[in-house]
């Protein structure tokens, strides 16, 4: 397993257009604030600029002629400039203000958009999702991922524009000064580029495969802590390790890439932008010295200390902001990457759902006849419109299900199912026997359409179910699973979530049912008892109790139990088989089971091998046939 660990590739681009539609998602819910962070970022820049322009202006005029004929001579015009200068620059800091507020309203409401997305979507995923995804890597894109979104909106992006303008206005302000001087910054930020594109583009790359390795650790961490028991049990603590290893090394190595590479390019921009400044100071002195005259578009006729000193200013704010903007790359790069992974969940194609046939409130009257109705009779109906025909007619839900020639397979490569026929009238409890891998649990997944048949055909009460619309059709079906997974809540409200708009007084009938009532009324706080961690705090019987009174809450006419009874203790199992024997009354059963002690008194038992029926009947009749059954019920071999 770790050899295969290491084959997988953790590289990760940002697919094209993704930039693109972020954009359209912020803008959708946030132009016209959009349109105000630029203005401000716009005034903010301008107002450095023009304060550098009353630098120089300051120098020039005011100190420089001061020091020639006293400073009384200019003091009334250099209040006045450091007045304005100091102006300008609260203008520029209320403006710089602004956009961080908006910034910060906009970048959280972004996330909290795609974390909606993200949710809504993967609601309507099929089941065959979140069996091929680890969810550690689902769970990363909500939290790393939107993470780096984060930093992009309301960092990454607003650094890089405000850089980006500060350039263009730097560098404008430059040629204004000095043609000869800025043609010398130019030969240094050829050189800064050169730099950038070496460092931060390999710092970029290692960022994206740092984010797709860090949700494959993560999706492991999360898998082990789940497993942790079964990893003690057979003492592979050691293996566990050495794979967290390779998963851990490989994180480490794109991590430290992607530093290594960002770290040394912040410190080499700054020693070439001292450098350009050192040698900037010396050329403008020759200029000076030298007499220049036109050195700009300004039309000054010569280089003064003011300019040179403004125009340093200037560069050693150039090579900061550059400095700044090959900083973001990487980090651009990474968000990007992963944005495009959240658009790949927002993506995902949803559960294909074409039924047009609904479950809705019936009344019979004494002729037989369904009609829909408002009231809540108990009595349950299918309408089905027939297109082609355009009339409408009402079946009575009663739980009759048939599978004719059903053959499934979840990869191509391997069938499941061959030619798997049954029937189970309305009241009927039908139990399925058979190895690990023999279809068992597949059939319940086809009934409640988790997954769709290749061939054949699913009847339910003499309907197709793939004309049954889905929620319509899982409502009319109550599950028990071996693994039990309760939420975070009291008892009573997770008993209720079988049926939300339950009273209490029917989900203590139905903790009653499923001989529930009598442990939870021992608890601390009865139902109000809070459960947390997935009911750690609760014995695996007690928990598969609180199951089974859930499914009895929904009081559905169709009950699928599987292996629900294989984690109870054999008094357990006496409480909660009758309490099954009351929830299977007048319902169309399906039972999974190992104990097959349990399925004695089911109408018809399906022997499974290999996703064939190869026996069915009643439990007697298997005895007599003296076949795979009666040496299963005999010991004569075991399931595995």
């Amino acid at each position: 397993m770790a050899r295969d660990i290491r084959k997988q590739n953790f590289g990760q681009k940002a697919k094209k257009g993704t930039f693109k539609r972020l954009f359209r998602y912020v803008w959708e819910d946030y132009g016209f604030r959009l349109i105000v962070v630029l203005v401000c970022v716009l005034f903010s820049g301008v107002a450095n600029v023009i304060a550098s322009v009353f630098l120089q202006r300051i120098i020039d005029e005011c100190i420089t002629p001061g020091l020639e004929s006293g400073l009384d001579s200019v003091i009334g015009d250099l209040t006045r400039m450091i007045v304005t200068m100091a102006t300008i620059y609260v203008f520029g800091i209320l403006a710089a203000f602004i956009q961080a507020r908006l910034m910060a309203i906009i970048t959280q409401g972004t996330l909290k958009k795609l974390r909606v997305k993200m949710f809504e979507k993967m609601e309507t995923l099929p089941i065959r999702y979140f069996d091929t995804h680890a969810h550690g890597d689902i769970m990363s894109t909500y939290t790393n991922d939107t993470d780096t979104v984060r930093q992009l909106i309301g960092m990454s992006l607003p650094q890089v524009i405000t850089s980006s303008l500060s350039i263009v206005a730097t560098f404008s302000m430059m040629l204004y000064y000095s043609l000869w001087m800025t043609l010398a910054v130019i030969v240094f930020l050829i050189v800064m580029f050169l730099v950038t594109t070496k460092f931060g583009g390999a710092s970029a790359k290692y960022m994206m495969a740092q984010q797709k390795s860090l949700a494959k650790c993560e999706g492991y961490v999360e898998e082990m802590m789940n497993g942790l028991k079964v990893v003690k049990v057979f003492n592979h603590e050691e293996t566990c390790k050495e794979e967290f290893d390779v998963l851990n090394e490989q994180l480490c190595h794109d991590g430290t890439e992607a530093h290594r590479n960002g770290n040394v390019l912040m410190p080499i921009l700054a020693n070439i932008g001292n450098l350009m400044y050192v040698l900037l100071a010396v050329f403008g002195v020759s200029l000076i010295y030298a007499g220049v005259t036109n050195v700009g578009f300004s039309g000054m006729g010569a280089i003064t200390a003011g300019i040179i000193i403004t125009f340093l200013g200037c560069c050693r704010q150039l090579s900061q902001t550059i400095g700044q903007i090959s900083m973001q790359i990487p980090q651009i790069a990474m968000a990007l990457a992963g944005a495009s992974r959240v658009f790949d969940l927002i993506d995902e194609e949803p559960e294909v759902d074409e039924g047009y046939v609904t479950l809705v409130n019936a009344k019979e009257d004494e002729n037989g006849n369904i009609t829909e109705t408002e009231e809540v009779t108990g009595i349950w109906a299918w309408k089905h419109p027939h297109k082609a025909e355009g009339t409408l007619t009402y079946t009575k839900l009663t739980g009759d299900i048939v599978l004719d020639m059903v053959d499934f397979s979840y990869v191509p490569e391997k069938q499941v199912l061959t030619d798997v026929s049954l029937y189970a009238k309305p009241g009927q409890k039908i139990a399925f026997v058979g190895a690990t891998g023999a279809g068992k649990t597949t059939i319940t997944n086809l009934i409640n359409r988790f997954y769709d048949i290749e061939d054949g055909k699913i009847r339910y009460d003499g309907i197709n179910i793939n004309k049954i619309h889905k929620p319509d059709l899982r409502r009319s079906l109550g599950i028990v699973l071996q693994d039990v997974n309760l939420f975070t809540g009291t008892v009573m409200e997770n008993i209720r979530y079988g049926k939300l708009d339950a009273t209490d007084e029917e989900c203590i009938a139905a903790a009653k049912l499923a001989n529930a009532d009598d442990f939870i009324t021992r608890l601390p706080d009865g139902y109000d008892t809070m459960i947390t961690g997935n009911g750690a705090s609760l014995s695996q019987g007690q928990r598969q109790l609180i199951s089974i009174a859930r499914a009895a809450v929904a009081n559905p006419p169709v009950m699928i139990l599987d292996e629900a009874t294989s984690s109870i203790d054999t008094r357990t199992e006496a409480l909660v088989q009758r309490g099954m024997d009351n929830l299977m009354k007048g319902r169309t059963v399906f039972v999974i089971a190992h104990r097959l002690s349990t399925i004695r008194n089911a109408e018809a038992i399906m022997v499974l091998d290999h996703g064939r029926i190869i026996e069915r009947g009643t439990h007697n009749e298997l005895i007599d046939m003296k076949g795979t059954y009666y040496r299963l019920y005999t010991g004569a071999f075991e399931l595995e």
